[in-house]
């Protein structure tokens, strides 16, 4: 039976561990066991603590119901988690992705690691990430290149790319990770799993260069969207090492789940406006898939917000935030650091106070725009990609619907344009192009909306049924010719 417990949700696993018909000892070995089948083809989970993972569901299982947190919104019981190799973990290495820091052991955990494993959860792995986090394909000099386990020839996207395999497959039931122009919703698009990028706030940063910045959020992927709920609830709620936090609501998640409305209008847009280039198929997929809302008495409308010129103020203010990240290890370290990071870094080094101040007005135009669009609709619905996966030997996709594309973010203006805004948004599986590479949406809710935009996701994941297809086998496979 313990082998075949990663089939499970992570909703019914903390089900049946609190009822202590299983420990989690058995979710480890399951999870270990997992792993060994499964990595060897993809390389999600290049950093395994499995000891760490034990000793520590001992401690959970002494502790039992007297565990501080067991009453709380969100406890997982025991159940194993992966940790981006972003994020800090005590005693584990963490490499970030960097040769600056392949050797690198922190001592002490992120505060978001803290609290899921004050909430319960067991971290179990690392899970791979491109270089610092910037990049649409997950691969790095250190631990190599994560690959999808639809077609293993193509990329999972990024940054969160091994968080997305790894709940894909069965490997872990629940994967952290996090999300600046699209990490977290991209790699759910690519893998067909749900990623959430949450409010700014909702969830920790801890203590971050970029302190005052909603540029980069954490957040989590699931399989399901009540795993997804589930996991945000472990990691909803105000930390005092980060000041734009706040406390959790006091409906949760999950409760939240168990009673869901759908929304009233929902707006659908290809390509806002005719301002971004499209695989045809995406589109097609998407547009087809997004008038299924209706079928949950929801009236759809072809319509957008007008984004203006939000695609180069995002490249500006992501620039700033480059510079005050990596501008010291620019100077010391230059030849170490890949030339997308360079070129993002030097690009903010070069621009005037004056281009800042352009997109920080620019992103205030776009937000009252957003305000205004909300007022009309409850929910936009996008694609949740431009194109489907690609090569997993490219950095980017070279082309989208006949065009090149002009730098590495260029094909994820999509969902970069929506972390501008502020808003929660996510990844939500739709369907497969004629090549079988999953297509999906992406669903943006009103300012801090989360439980709003869970509820429509929910409903709708159960419309189409595709969440039931996993977890899966890796599958090996050639990459699809180009497509306009």
């Amino acid at each position: 039976m313990s082998n075949d417990l990663w089939k499970l949700t992570a909703v019914q696993a903390v089900t049946l561990l609190k009822k202590q018909e299983i420990t989690p000892l058995d979710l480890i070995e399951a999870s270990a066991h997992r792993v060994a089948e499964v990595e060897p083809a993809v390389n999600a989970l290049p950093t395994l603590c499995l000891d760490r993972a034990r000793d520590h569901a001992k401690r959970i299982m002494v502790g039992g119901a007297a565990c501080e947190a067991s009453g709380e919104a969100g406890w997982l019981a025991g159940l194993p988690v992966s940790i981006k190799d972003l994020t800090d973990v005590a005693g584990l290495r963490t490499t970030y992705g960097s040769p600056l820091f392949a050797n690198h052991v922190p001592t002490k955990s992120h505060p978001l690691v803290e609290r899921i494993e004050r909430k319960g959860g067991i971290v179990v792995a690392k899970s791979n990430t491109p270089e610092f986090g910037a990049g649409g394909s997950t691969f790095n000099e250190v631990l190599g290149r994560t690959r999808n386990p639809w077609n293993t020839s193509l990329t999972c996207g990024g940054s969160t790319g091994g968080g997305a395999v790894s709940v894909a497959t069965g490997e872990v039931w629940l994967a952290q990770g996090t999300d600046h122009g699209g990490s977290l919703r991209g790699p759910g698009t690519f893998c067909s799993v749900v990623g959430l990028r949450p409010s700014p706030g909702r969830v920790t940063r801890g203590t971050v260069s970029n302190l005052w910045s909603q540029l980069s959020v954490q957040g989590p992927m699931a399989r399901t969207v009540a795993d997804l709920a589930l996991f945000l609830d472990t990691m909803a709620g105000h930390c005092p090492r980060d000041p734009m936090t706040f406390d959790a609501p006091a409906m949760s998640f999950s409760e939240a789940l168990a009673r869901p409305a759908a929304p009233r209008r929902v707006a659908f847009t290809a390509d806002y406006n005719g301002r971004l280039p499209i695989d045809r198929e995406v589109r097609d997929i998407c547009t087809k898939m997004a008038v299924r809302f209706a079928e949950l008495g929801c009236l759809v409308e072809e319509a957008s917000p007008d984004i203006g010129n939000i695609d180069e103020a995002f490249l500006n203010l992501r620039s700033q935030h480059f510079v005050v990240d990596r501008e010291l290890q620019l100077k010391e370290h230059r030849d170490k650091l890949k030339a997308d990071i360079v070129w993002n870094t030097e690009r903010g080094l070069n621009q005037t106070p004056s281009a800042i101040a352009w997109a920080e007005r620019e992103r205030a135009a776009f937000y009252r725009r957003m305000i205004e669009f909300f007022e009309t609709y409850d929910l936009l619905v996008t694609p949740g990609s431009l194109t489907p996966a690609f090569d997993v030997n490219l950095r980017h996709a070279e082309t989208i619907g006949g065009k090149k594309l002009e730098t590495y973010i260029s094909g994820s203006t999509l969902t970069a344009a929506i972390t501008m805004t502020a808003c929660p948004a996510m990844a939500v599986p739709c369907g497969f192009d004629q090549y079988g590479r999953p297509v999906g949406l992406q669903l943006v809710g009103k300012p801090r909306g989360e439980a709003a935009l869970l509820q429509a996701a929910s409903l709708y994941e159960n419309l189409l049924g595709l969440h039931r297809l996993l977890p899966i086998d890796p599958k090996p496979g050639t990459v699809p010719p180009s497509t306009p």
